[in-house]
């Protein structure tokens, strides 16, 4: 790996560098949530960590450009970066195997 000397560098560069990383780590960034995202089928059943720590299960009903929309199984709509998703193992269980009909929207 390169060593780069930060204190020889202007503000300019500095501010260059700076803008070079921050381009990479969201490029990086969007080809793990690409990937993720392909992972994933609509219907599938999933889980994943909410806010407060508690593990929330439901559907994939959309994926969208970095989330995906989960129905969960306590009827709350979510969306989730697809990163943080994990495919439930005991598919078809729950619901036996059936797909769960969604009220639409006004």
């Amino acid at each position: 790996m390169h060593r780069i000397d930060l204190d020889a560098l202007s503000e300019a560069e500095l501010i260059e560098l700076h803008d070079k990383i921050v381009d990479r780590l969201q490029f990086l960034h969007q080809q793990k949530t690409t990937h993720a995202l392909l992972e994933l089928a609509i219907g599938e059943r999933v889980m994943f960590e909410d806010n407060n720590g508690q593990t929330q299960a439901g559907i994939v009903i959309r994926r969208n450009r970095k989330t995906v929309t989960v129905h969960g199984d306590n009827a709350r709509q979510w969306n989730v970066s697809p990163q943080l998703l994990r495919k439930e193992k005991s598919v078809g269980k729950l619901q036996g195997g059936k797909l769960v009909p969604f009220p639409r929207k006004g």
